[in-house]
């Protein structure tokens, strides 16, 4: 669950930082739609690969194991849950795509801190050690952030 929250919540924002409408008028619909898709594909080959790399040759219901094996990837999905709900309040018209834009890569980035300190504490860390691992990732969340500052 907690690589499923991490890994949705790092390709939300880079989908969301990817977004640029540089030319063409905004079109929130249409980029909700693709990182919602984008979500459910990333999970449904993940859930895949990770059925094919674990497949035996004498594995015989091959369809059973990789759609328990896609299933259990809806961490990932549910981590991109509020990058979707930034666009979707842009094309309801609740502020601009730029606007969605910072909130998704806001949340995600706090959301990655917590997620950081989740891990640590399950893995038996103590606070300070899971604040730490917290703050390591706030910066991946701060590199997604930076890069679409400096390619915007």
């Amino acid at each position: 669950m907690l690589f499923g929250g991490v890994y949705g919540s790092v390709l939300a924002s880079a989908l969301a930082a990817a977004l640029g409408n540089e030319g063409t008028p905004a079109d929130p619909g249409h980029d909700t739609l693709w990182v919602a898709v984008t979500a459910v594909a990333s999970a449904a080959a993940h859930g895949y690969a990770h059925s094919i790399a674990h497949r035996t040759s004498g594995d015989k219901k091959v369809t059973a194991s990789a759609l328990r094996s896609i299933v259990t990837e809806w961490p990932l999905v549910a981590a991109m849950v509020p990058t979707i709900a930034a666009l979707l309040g842009s094309y309801w018209g609740w502020w601009g795509e730029e606007g969605a834009i910072d909130v998704a890569l806001t949340v995600n980035t706090v959301a990655l801190f917590g997620w950081g300190i989740w891990a640590a504490r399950v893995a038996g860390r103590r606070w300070a050690a899971s604040l730490r691992v917290g703050g390591v990732d706030v910066l991946i969340g701060l590199f997604i952030v930076l890069a679409n500052v400096l390619i915007h």
